[in-house]
């Protein structure tokens, strides 16, 4: 019998209140990803439900996670945990 697997998913309310903590940092920040736009930003989360979840868990602890630059070869966005 296989294990049941754990939905990783934000409810709808959890969604929006990160996404508006996340959108908040990344303008704050933008020295640290000159010319990557929030609503690419927003979009690559959007399609990726299991991502936002674990940004939401790392914020959940304390962390502070900030888009650090894109990936050129592969144009994946790159997150760190920020936090001081």
């Amino acid at each position: 019998m296989k294990a049941a697997k754990t939905k990783k998913e934000l409810s709808p309310k959890q969604r929006e209140e990160l996404l508006g903590v996340l959108k908040s940092r990344v303008e704050k920040n933008m020295g640290r990803h000159a010319g990557l736009e929030w609503a690419k930003v927003k979009a690559r989360l959007d399609a990726n439900s299991e991502k936002l979840w674990s940004l939401g868990e790392m914020e959940r602890t304390e962390g502070e996670p900030d888009v650090v630059g894109q990936d050129k070869r592969t144009c994946e966005i790159l997150w760190v945990d920020c936090a001081a």
